[in-house]
């Protein structure tokens, strides 16, 4: 049998340690693609948490006693799952508005409260989405996030029946 002999172009000169700076340049440019991709995943959930995070402040809106002060905060905390279900989100992002037939704002919803036909819960324009891809670190600004409920009891029980236990307010 002939054994085969390979020759390197430049023969007679030694390469030792080139395929270890090939494999850290492919290396770093996988990794930056993986962190690119983790970071996509991230964006995308945190997009879809915060549609969530109005659809639940909106309802809870509907639902809880309206109020100017811990009442609003209580709809906030409990927006954002009492948590930090998205980095960097505080319940004061959360913005709950009463709105009237024509979708215009209530004012004080104390005050005007038989006039409140929809509540609105958006994401304040604060917020930002802090990228994690190497050498790409910017903030993005979301899109608008917002929904808009029918006002249901707005916190207020209707009075019980002859015969069953009064109700009273829901507290939230």
């Amino acid at each position: 049998m002939k054994k085969l002999i390979f020759f390197s172009a430049r023969s007679g000169k030694k390469q030792s340690g080139v395929t270890t700076v090939e494999m850290a340049i492919v290396s770093a440019l996988f990794f930056m693609l993986l962190i690119g991709v983790i970071d996509i995943a991230r964006l995308l959930f945190t997009w879809n948490a915060l549609d969530e995070v109005t659809r639940r402040g909106a309802r809870m809106a509907a639902v809880c006693p309206v109020g100017n002060g811990n009442e609003i905060k209580n709809i906030q905390d409990g927006a954002v799952f009492y948590g930090n279900i998205v980095f960097g989100l505080n319940p004061e992002d959360v913005v709950i508005e009463y709105l009237d037939k024509t979708g215009g704002d209530v004012g004080d919803p104390v005050a005007n409260f038989t006039n409140i036909a929809f509540v609105r819960s958006s994401i304040s324009p604060n917020f930002q989405y802090q990228m994690l891809i190497p050498f790409f670190q910017q903030l993005l600004s979301p899109p608008p996030f917002s929904t808009i409920a029918i006002a249901e009891s707005l916190g207020v029980a209707p009075p019980a029946p002859a015969g069953f236990p009064a109700t009273g307010d829901v507290s939230c």
